[in-house]
């Protein structure tokens, strides 16, 4: 396959090139990449302990949810990465009772197009009487 571009390269090279930095990475000590990375990490803003109130339903809801993944990859996971995963959920479950709120009718159509912020003037070609109905001449 000919590359259009000289700085294209091929899907070949791309998953050589991929590997080799992949295998890089992983034979770098780790105790170089776990002080790189928490030197230029920001402090984190953490929510409040009690996050948002949820009732008792999507509670239940959220609660069947973290124990299908637990359940699934739990022996995988850290205790920390278990509490990310509760937050995240919980969070996930509040945005999901907001939009499951928003009230629809079977009449609705779908929101699947975009809408511009701003209306800008559209040009409108205006035939001319002239050319629309004028014989042709033989």
């Amino acid at each position: 396959m000919s590359a259009k571009n000289g700085a294209a390269i091929s899907r070949r090279e791309f998953a050589r090139r991929a590997a080799l930095v992949s295998a890089a990475a992983s034979l770098s000590p780790a105790e170089l990449l776990a002080r790189e990375s928490t030197a230029g990490r920001q402090p984190l803003q953490t929510p409040s302990p009690a996050g948002p109130k949820l009732s008792p339903e999507s509670q239940a809801e959220m609660e069947s949810r973290l124990q299908a993944v637990f359940t699934q990859y739990g022996s995988r996971l850290s205790d920390a990465q278990k509490s990310d995963l509760r937050r995240i959920a919980v969070d996930g479950q509040a945005t999901l009772d907001r939009l499951r709120a928003f009230p629809t009718d079977n009449g609705d159509g779908s929101a699947l197009y975009l809408k511009p912020l701003i209306e800008r003037e559209t040009k409108h070609v205006i035939p001319t009487a002239g050319k629309v109905g004028a014989p042709k001449k033989s």
